[in-house]
């Protein structure tokens, strides 16, 4: 490992943003790629994101932009790849360059559709990447608060230690606070399935229940999500950790949380299609509850929380029926 490696970024959302930002705090130079191009046109002209997070100001200088994912990915040693997990598969499919000498880092938090696994075991299975090679960075940690340069907390995750602190050392700052992990599995489904919970906070908001039952769905789901990764990699992990803990909880209860809006808007009588075009950004936590239920069909977790947004979600039954059964499951 170079005693000063590159870095790239994969992807031109909020997330994306909010991790370039961060690497510039500690870097000359950050290769970021995105799709458009009109995107980058703009950052180079008004030094922000026209689309994501446009409060942050970039020094330009710093950034080195491309729609050329190769190009980008080239340039780097460790890539940090931040798109929605829907469309990874696309955006793997322009790759003419190797990523088996790179280091890859995971800010997604999703399963990849096409594959049914999380990012790290997508890039391990399909592109031969050494799991000592393979990373995730997760939450508690909200984009907008990166941008707002709000004290933050991140847990960077990699098999091996030596690059999990070199990562985390250079998204930390005077407001971002990191902690490093060897659960890297878990983690990463942990990421995953906060994002079905917050969907099913958002659910009961819109159907009207308050902050008492809240709080009970939030106490069932940290031990659903515990019994569910157990079931899927068994070993020592304390799940009260922020990663799995604090994650759920600013996902499941944060305004900024695109998940508790999608699911507000079902609880509020949209249907999944509308709910979607009505939002700007992906809520991967649509994506993921089907992927958990189809995984769980073979692990059989005891999953009441994801198996009734599955059923608001993909068998199109009643929100409020569902929630109405799933209130005598929790305690």
């Amino acid at each position: 490992m170079k005693e000063h490696p590159s870095f790239a970024v994969i992807g031109g959302g909020s997330w994306a943003t909010a991790i370039v930002k961060m690497l510039c705090e500690n870097l000359p130079k950050v290769n970021w790629y995105m799709r458009s191009i009109y995107a980058i046109e703009h950052i180079k002209k008004e030094d922000h994101n026209p689309n994501y997070l446009s409060s942050v100001e970039f020094d330009t200088k710093q950034l080195s932009l491309s729609n050329d994912i190769n190009k980008v990915i080239k340039n780097a040693d460790v890539v940090i790849f931040a798109v929605p997990s829907a469309f990874l598969s696309n955006e793997l499919e322009k790759l003419s360059v190797s990523l088996e000498q790179k280091i890859i880092f995971s800010a997604i938090k999703g399963i990849v559709p096409e594959t049914g696994l999380i990012v790290g075991e997508h890039f391990n299975q399909k592109y031969n990447i050494p799991f000592e090679n393979i990373g995730v960075i997760t939450g508690p940690c909200h984009a907008e608060e990166v941008a707002l340069e709000r004290l933050s907390y991140i847990t960077v995750a990699c098999a091996d230690e030596e690059k999990s602190k070199m990562v985390a050392k250079y998204l930390s700052s005077d407001y971002i606070k990191t902690t490093t992990s060897d659960d890297v599995i878990g983690a990463e489904y942990a990421a995953m399935l906060k994002n079905i919970y917050a969907i099913a906070a958002g659910i009961a908001h819109g159907l009207g229940y308050g902050d008492n039952f809240q709080s009970v769905l939030m106490s069932n789901a940290i031990r659903e999500m515990k019994k569910f990764i157990r079931k899927v990699y068994k070993m020592k992990r304390n799940i009260n950790d922020s990663a799995y803990l604090g994650d759920l909880l600013v996902t499941g209860y944060s305004t900024f949380s695109r998940n508790r809006m999608f699911g507000n808007m079902i609880g509020k009588g949209y249907t999944v299609k509308s709910a979607q075009m009505e939002m700007s950004m992906v809520a991967e936590g649509y994506y993921a509850t089907k992927s958990a239920w189809l995984i769980n069909q073979k692990n059989k977790a005891k999953t009441p929380i994801i198996n009734a947004v599955y059923d608001i979600l993909y068998e199109n039954k009643n929100p409020k029926k569902v929630f109405k059964k799933l209130t005598e499951k929790l305690d």
